[in-house]
């Protein structure tokens, strides 16, 4: 909503976190922008910045308890038959409805399939920006703005966005990206109920059921403790087999970068990256990549990286904990070797 004479920033207030629930559990996306939002409240100057779920589902009751461990304040719940399945409009006509009534000032969602669906929804209805992909968030400390960083022009750039003259300000942030906080079980909050109105039942196509499709790796990147990525360097289809054999051997997941994807070497659900997917395994183990920004953003966070590389200045050498400079066909079978001991 466009700010006026009438309509002041200091009539907003709140970080809102839109929830995700899939297969009746909170998504570990929403669990890691619960931890940003606290951040982000307590950096807001007024002081009384309150973090707030939207949790919206069919059968969600009793899901508030893990958003309150987490971070949360507050929990609004919208729970009704009409939302068993996800139907974006009717998501976006009751979030849009309750944003205008609630007034947050920051509203932040996953940019999982639902929430890239939802969010620009939202964000034309309540005529407000919206910064999609994010990969960090803060708050100016003079102007009370939020910072929303996201890579630009093909990952080349990377823009810092303010949103100065509507409310609220609106993100989307790959899972990933953030921790989620530890959870704390002695944390209690508010919780209030809202409704589905009969208008917004209403939408021009009706969603009779869903179905989740899994990627085609033994193990999630998403929950993987360990990902061994297999760049240009694995020259052809054929170089993912020793990509996949260390994988095996220490129990992880198989990454990939976007070049290795473009040329068909491996499926689209292994890509890692700016136009992948962003992980944050304990170890990540990148064979033959040579570390472009688009790669980069979508596993820095790593806790530790291992490279392999024959070019000692490949900028993934520079970031990583140990660069161990040699042909991965050579290297890469050796450390398979020793984890199969």
């Amino acid at each position: 909503m466009k700010l006026t004479d009438t309509e002041i920033a200091d009539n907003y207030n709140d970080v809102w976190v839109l929830g995700e629930v899939v297969d009746g559990q909170i998504h570990k996306v929403t669990l890691e922008l619960l931890g940003v939002a606290r951040k982000l409240a307590d950096k807001r100057a007024s002081g009384n910045s309150k973090v707030v779920c939207l949790l919206m589902g069919n059968k969600v009751n009793g899901l508030e308890k893990n958003l309150f461990y987490q971070s949360a304040d507050r929990v609004i719940m919208v729970e009704d038959e009409s939302l068993k399945y996800f139907n974006d409009l009717i998501y976006a006509a009751v979030v849009s409805r309750l944003i205008k009534k609630y007034k947050p000032e920051i509203v932040i969602s996953g940019a999982t399939s639902k929430g890239r669906s939802l969010m620009p929804l939202v964000a034309v209805q309540i005529e407000t920006g919206l910064t999609a992909d994010c990969t960090g968030l803060d708050i100016d400390e003079e102007s009370g703005l939020l910072l929303q960083t996201r890579p630009a022009y093909g990952g080349n750039i990377i823009a810092t966005i303010k949103c100065e003259n509507h409310r609220p300000q609106m993100s989307t942030v790959r899972q990933g990206v953030f921790k989620a906080v530890e959870a704390d079980n002695s944390r209690t909050g508010e919780l209030i109920r809202e409704g589905v109105l009969e208008e917004e039942k209403q939408t021009r196509f009706t969603v009779l059921s869903e179905e989740s499709y899994g990627e085609d790796s033994k193990i999630s990147l998403h929950d993987a403790n360990i990902i061994v990525t297999g760049g240009r360097g694995v020259k052809s289809p054929e170089g993912f087999k020793i990509i996949h054999a260390l994988a095996e051997s220490v129990r992880g997941a198989v990454g990939a970068t976007r070049a290795t994807i473009d040329s068909g070497w491996i499926s689209y659900s292994h890509q890692v990256g700016q136009t992948g997917l962003t992980v944050q395994p304990k170890v990540y183990i990148a064979c033959g990549v040579s570390g472009q920004i688009q790669h980069l953003v979508g596993m820095q966070s790593s806790d530790f990286i291992i490279a392999i590389n024959k070019d000692p200045d490949a900028p993934i050498m520079q970031l990583a904990d140990v660069a161990i400079v040699g042909d991965l066909f050579e290297v890469v079978p050796e450390i398979t070797k020793l984890m199969s001991n």
